[in-house]
């Protein structure tokens, strides 16, 4: 039998999953500490759901990225990063169909497995990747703030229920990963950061993100109706 990936202790939650973790492949990423809520709806992703609730809870969402790339079972290709979480909250519906609540929780490198196996969806033996320790100079931080701050004041002039409360006292990489998820708009460009593993370039890249997201804004006709 082969062993179980090393986990962090702080993971230790997950190790359970990893050699087998379920994939729900879709158009968007999600980011350690984010919280991402999903309708379930399609039978063979019901199934996961079920596993799940009966084993670890945990699954990865991983990023579609070509829906034209399909393999001999009809799957579209796939990230080879992806963010692993566990459900904290769910409703089975009178249909079958789940609504559920993911919180993020860790980066995963992902070898897909074999598909079949007794089960109608993806897995893959997923390895944790633990970024480095490294301080984030407080310029660099200040400086996402202040981007992030901008594009929701721009965002907020379009539409005034928009709000998104920039996390403090919080560890610069964290509050990279939840702009990224929140504020960026493009999902390849979310997977990009999913993958910048370093912090300081993470949050120098998720700056820049949010200024030219902001600058795009600014040069858009505004709807005067």
């Amino acid at each position: 039998m082969v062993p179980p990936p090393a986990v962090p202790g702080k993971l230790r939650d997950l190790a359970p999953a990893l050699p087998a973790l379920p994939l729900f492949p879709l158009p968007t990423v999600l980011f350690p500490g984010a919280m991402l809520p999903l309708h379930i709806f399609e039978p063979r992703y019901r199934a996961m759901i079920r596993d799940a609730l009966d084993t670890h809870r945990a699954l990865a969402v991983v990023l579609i990225t070509g829906p034209t790339d399909i393999d001999e079972h009809g799957h579209p290709a796939i990230a080879k990063v992806a963010g692993a979480g566990v459900i904290v909250d769910h409703t089975e519906l009178a249909s079958g169909r789940f609504n559920i609540l993911v919180r993020g929780r860790a980066r995963v490198r992902l070898e897909e497995l074999p598909f079949g196996d007794g089960h109608p969806y993806r897995r893959a033996c997923a390895t944790v990747i633990e970024p480095p320790s490294i301080d984030v100079p407080a310029a660099d931080l200040s400086a996402m703030i202040s981007a992030a701050s901008a594009f929701i004041a721009r965002v907020r002039e379009r539409d005034p229920s928009f709000t998104f409360p920039l996390p403090r006292d919080t560890p610069a990489a964290q509050i990279a990963d939840l702009c990224a998820h929140h504020l960026v708009l493009d999902a390849r460009e979310r997977q990009e950061l999913l993958e910048t593993i370093y912090p300081v370039a993470r949050v120098r890249r998720v700056a820049e993100a949010l200024t030219l997201q902001r600058l795009t804004l600014s040069s858009e006709p505004r709807d005067l109706n």
